[in-house]
């Protein structure tokens, strides 16, 4: 850890110091919830999410992050999104029923204590998985242009509900950038022309 990141820390005060730090490629993960088939009809800003998790992925494993994916129920709403899936290759996908991706069989984050997260429903399956992380004390990074409801309200709720809970809300080029710090990092170039 940076010795910034300890002094940003230290200012912050007891347990929300991973909270408040920068997003740390050594530190973080990209969990992906259930960006599925059957939400693409569904979900009215499928396809935007869709590509904000696309972007994500990529981002991820350009920086080294890991990802873990999840999948609610496969068998009847349908896999992981093609467009999506086809980035995945030795990414961690779970398929889970509970709707907490992190409390299903198969999650595990390795010992990191940062997660990045994005995906559908927000107030459901999103909203529960950020809230068990919190309260496994992982500091939660949501990325709120790659996260939706069927419903704008349940996502507004949800947004508004989650940051009051302790989640640090990102865009898609905000905890890119972050995790990069800077025009002089090595991946800087590939980044840059994810986000256009």
């Amino acid at each position: 850890m940076s010795e910034g990141s300890n002094q940003l820390g230290a200012a912050s005060g007891g347990g929300d110091r991973h909270a408040r730090a920068l997003l740390d490629p050594q530190r973080a993960a990209l969990i992906v919830v259930d960006v599925q088939e059957a939400f693409a009809k569904a979900v009215g800003d499928f396809d935007a999410v869709a590509a904000a998790a696309r972007k994500l992925v990529r981002g991820a494993h350009i920086v080294g992050l890991p990802v873990i994916v999840s999948e609610q129920y496969p068998r009847g709403l349908g896999p992981t999104v093609a467009e999506l899936a086809e980035l995945l290759d030795s990414d961690v996908r779970i398929e889970k029923r509970c709707f907490a991706a992190s409390a299903a069989e198969g999650f595990d984050l390795s010992g990191r204590t940062q997660a990045i997260v994005c995906g559908i429903e927000a107030h459901v399956c999103v909203a529960q998985t950020v809230l068990e992380l919190l309260a496994r004390g992982v500091a939660v990074h949501l990325v709120v242009d790659a996260i939706a409801s069927r419903k704008e309200n349940d996502r507004d709720v949800a947004v508004r509900r989650l940051e009051r809970a302790g989640a640090v809300p990102q865009t898609v080029e905000s905890a890119l950038f972050e995790l990069i710090r800077g025009a002089d990092h090595p991946q800087f170039k590939a980044i840059q022309e994810l986000i256009k």
